[in-house]
């Protein structure tokens, strides 16, 4: 899983004891590297090899905000607790627009973007976000973090998000993911954003074990293997694939509520990145298009398809 936080195998394996770990944080240290790494091999005799190229620019960029700056102060742990006595997350999306680190790290980010290459949209979306004050980036932080942010503004979005994607993981990942707990189905417990996918792993300890993917913060939480991350219901669950039944890419859709998260089958291809992945499978985004369930797992690399 090449990006991904380390899925490390549970010593209390070695017992006989089968329970898979909730939770798994993200190590910012390699996470975004990692990412990088794979957009480019698949980048590779790729039709979106051009887009991918552009994805592993970005990727490398976070990855040096992340050896560049300062480690943020970590979550109160009065906020973590009274969290988790409410089950509730602990991380806060609507204040990390405000956190005193986020301007900080998003103008650096805004920076090295410059050199990348990008097509006129981006270039255009970047020299609008770079000529911005405080406040004016801190309204459309407050966009992004909603997940809710209109398709026509995708290139604006996509490096917003790839800034608090820093921030987040960096915030998510001195908690202790023994002390995360359910919020609710579909919703990261961290920091009750929304799946980008759910990936079944094959690592001891957790094999076969299904992971939902954080689109925020990177945390990986363990959903239940039949399940609809949007809306909860075991029923009515199938799958579709572009290529052939033994796919490792499929999309797993829901009668009950019509919408559908794509399930990466890591135990098969240990070498899958949920982000990475996600973007080179566009042509399952585009299968399901013509049907009738919506996507529910969300990428803000994919919202201008």
């Amino acid at each position: 899983m090449t990006g991904s936080p380390p899925l490390q195998p549970d010593p209390s394996a070695i017992s006989g004891i089968a329970k898979a770990p909730f939770a798994f944080l993200p190590r910012p240290d390699r996470l975004f590297r990692g990412r990088a790494d794979r957009f480019a091999v698949l980048a590779e005799g790729s039709r979106l090899q051009p887009y991918l190229r552009f994805l592993e620019a970005i990727a490398r960029a976070q990855d040096a905000v992340v050896a560049e700056t300062p480690e943020p102060e970590a979550l109160p742990p009065s906020q973590v607790e009274q969290a988790r006595a409410g089950a509730m997350p602990p991380m806060d999306r609507a204040a990390l627009p405000f956190h005193p680190d986020m301007k900080p790290v998003l103008r650096l980010f805004l920076d090295k973007a410059e050199a990348i290459g990008k097509p006129a949209p981006a270039a255009t979306a970047l020299s609008a976000l770079r000529g911005m004050g405080d406040e004016d980036l801190s309204e459309r932080l407050t966009d992004a973090v909603s997940q809710e942010t209109e398709p026509e503004r995708a290139a604006e979005l996509l490096y917003l998000s790839a800034a608090t994607q820093i921030l987040a993981a960096r915030l998510a990942a001195p908690l202790d993911a023994s002390r995360l707990v359910p919020v609710r189905a579909g919703l990261c417990p961290v920091c009750g954003a929304r799946p980008l996918a759910s990936f079944v792993v094959g690592v001891p300890g957790a094999e076969g074990v299904r992971y939902a993917v954080c689109s925020f913060c990177a945390t990986h939480w363990n959903e239940v293997r039949v399940k609809c991350l949007a809306c909860g219901s075991t029923q009515g669950i199938g799958y579709r694939s572009v290529e052939a039944e033994d796919a490792v890419i499929k999309a797993e859709i829901c009668d009950t509520c019509h919408s559908w998260v794509k399930i990466l089958y890591a135990d098969r291809n240990p070498s899958l990145e949920p982000v990475a992945d996600d973007v080179a499978s566009l042509g399952l985004d585009l299968l399901m298009r013509d049907t009738d369930y919506r996507r529910a797992g969300f990428d803000p690399f994919l919202l201008g398809y």
